[in-house]
């Protein structure tokens, strides 16, 4: 059975730019008793057509494989196989990742015998009320498709099945093929043509004439629309479609975390980031719009400022998914981006936006433009923040030869890479803020770096998320994937204690020097030698100028490269921003909490039902 599923991921071909590419690039593996004898004895025999690669974290290597498909606009993906027990349960924070992200991967776990010989056998969970359960059971809530393969003829279903899943437009996650360990080693004659599969065709739903008249009917009576791209936009391959309809309608634009991208940072319609990290100019146009144009978006509350933003508006929503595009009681045009902008563009001919409200988006664009550029060009600083270590980043950039990708995830950095990073490429900005799950930053760059080997592939991640998740810096020295690292040291989750603060708390338990420990001074980590242990280049600078110096250094080094920053866990960037509902105590003895509390009442005001 082993043998039989392996070669079936190995035939399968998908068009790609008129030419035939193979769907899986690869497996992601760590060996255990759950897998070895069977998989693994099936991978080495088609290590040719589907190299394995070892990762030292399966929740690591988990990550690497999503990034892979995201950084591929889900057009190829790999496979992660593990043992059965913690080997498979660490996989289920990156099944939960991909699934909320719709990003498609495929899990095989190990699993229990079917046969139950050696039953319980070793790292197995028993379950006092159901025997049929195992610890893989945990994948259902996260997976997209689950099956547990107790028979090798249900393969001739559930491979088919589960690629089904993987490449539609709509349905696009994490699928799991749980394996238990002696069904993997029978044998079964499978028909020949099993393994001839059909090359795999992306398909773009177009969408239904009825509601593209209803849209533009709704576009029509409209003279202040704002189109919020998400990454719908990035994996429809819309950003051409996107542009030249704004242009042509005059419409602004405005980015969520996973549309960023979808215009060039530097349009005279792009508007910047919209939501809770939102700009200025976004901000402002959201307030004010009467028609909003949410595209490829699953409307996280980042992105509606927890349903406080667009107050006067009416929402159209396109999206591939339904179950996105009928959120927030919006007009739905359930449609692959591309195909929907085309044909609304076609229908509503020589309509265009009021000019005054094009007008003011162009002015908006280009004072926050400036404003960008004043915040991130800080170089004297005694202790720099978030914004002023994007900035140098972005300014060593200038002489390279080779593309930036950013790569990040979680705590303060998402937010000021939302507003402040620059990127005119589709794919520029890599940033995982579905799940804002600590620890995906350097794993899933070695996934990025995998798919786009020709790119510089710049990691910007806090002294917290690393200390989370760094074995991959290993794996990427191993592979030969190039990293450049930054680490921007707060010296604790810096993000999380200004939250706290905010919703009234005492600092407690998120700076290191707010924290239980057993030394009077906080611990201070070596990472430029933790980076050299684990065979990267490393070096810690102790200025905005030292960063600058030490990326030149990092761009044209022999393989991964990690410098270290001290950075202030109290600033952030003021400019922008919008309410989150983050909710706080009703009743408390702290006054600060009290007071906390009456400014949620109060802002809590303009949340829509």
């Amino acid at each position: 059975m082993a043998q039989a599923l392996v070669r079936y991921l190995a035939a399968l071909r998908v068009d790609d730019d008129d030419a035939q590419k193979r769907l899986f690039a690869g497996m992601w593996a760590i060996f255990g008793h759950g897998n070895v004898a069977g998989v693994g004895e099936a991978l080495f025999a088609h290590r040719d057509v589907l190299p394995t690669y070892r990762a030292h974290n399966e929740q690591a290597m988990a990550h690497a494989a999503i990034a892979y498909a995201k950084a591929n606009m889900r057009r190829r993906m790999m496979a992660c196989t593990t043992s059965i027990g913690p080997g498979a349960t660490n996989l289920v924070t990156a099944a939960a990742l991909a699934h909320a992200n719709r990003l498609p991967v495929l899990f095989l776990p190990g699993d229990i015998f079917v046969t139950r010989a050696p039953d319980p056998v070793l790292q197995q969970i028993e379950d006092f009320h159901d025997g049929t359960v195992s610890a893989n059971d945990c994948f259902k809530p996260v997976s997209r498709y689950f099956d547990r393969i107790v028979h090798p003829a249900q393969l001739l279903t559930a491979l088919p099945r589960a690629i089904r899943v993987l490449t539609d437009p709509a349905l696009c996650g994490p699928v799991t093929l749980a394996l238990p360990q002696d069904v993997q080693a029978m044998a079964y004659d499978y028909p020949a043509d099993f393994f001839e599969p059909p090359p795999v065709r992306f398909v773009a739903p177009v969408p239904d004439a009825s509601e593209v008249d209803e849209a533009v009917a709704l576009l029509r009576t409209s003279k202040r629309p704002l189109i919020v791209a998400g990454g719908g936009v990035l994996y429809a391959h819309a950003s051409g479609a996107l542009k030249g309809f704004a242009e042509r309608h005059g419409v602004p634009v405005a980015e969520t975390q996973g549309g960023k991208g979808a215009l060039a940072w530097d349009d005279p319609l792009q508007q910047g980031s919209i939501g809770v990290t939102g700009s200025p100019a976004a901000n402002a146009l959201a307030n004010d719009a009467d028609v909003a144009i949410a595209i490829g978006t699953r409307l996280q509350d980042f992105t509606t400022g927890s349903h406080s933003m667009f107050g006067r508006a009416r929402l159209l929503s396109i999206n591939v998914a339904g179950f996105d595009a009928q959120k927030w009681r919006g007009l739905a045009v359930r449609a692959d981006a591309r195909e929907a902008l085309d044909r609304l563009s076609r229908s509503l001919g020589d309509w265009r936006a009021d000019a005054a409200w094009t007008a003011r988006a162009n002015e908006t664009a280009r004072a926050w433009r400036d404003e960008l550029a004043r915040i991130t060009g800080q170089r004297d600083v005694a202790l720099p923040y978030e914004g002023d270590v994007i900035g140098a980043v972005q300014r060593s950039a200038a002489d390279s030869t080779t593309r930036d990708i950013v790569v990040c995830a979680a705590g303060s950095l998402p937010g000021e890479l939302h507003k402040l990073w620059r990127t005119s490429t589709p794919g520029g900005y890599h940033v995982e803020y579905g799940y804002s799950c600590m620890g995906y930053e350097i794993a899933g760059a070695v996934g990025v770096k995998m798919a786009h080997p020709e790119c510089q592939v710049v990691v910007l991640v806090g002294d917290g998320s690393y200390l989370m998740m760094n074995s991959e810096i290993a794996t990427s020295v191993m592979l030969g994937l190039k990293l450049v690292i930054v680490v921007l040291d707060n010296r604790g989750f810096g993000c999380i204690n200004r939250l706290q603060q905010a919703c009234g708390g005492a600092p407690f338990n998120n700076l290191l020097v707010d924290c239980i420990r057993a030394m009077p001074e906080p611990p201070k980590v070596d990472f430029a030698a933790h980076a050299a242990a684990l065979g990267a280049h490393g070096e810690s600078v102790a200025n905005i100028a030292g960063l600058e110096q030490a990326l030149e250094r990092a761009r044209v080094a022999d393989r991964t490269y990690v410098i270290a920053i001290e950075t202030d866990p109290d600033r952030a960037t003021q400019e922008g921003g919008w309410w989150w509902d983050v909710a706080v105590p009703e009743v408390s003895p702290r006054e600060k909490v009290r007071e906390a509390r009456a400014r949620y009442d109060e802002e809590k005001k303009a949340q829509q039902p």
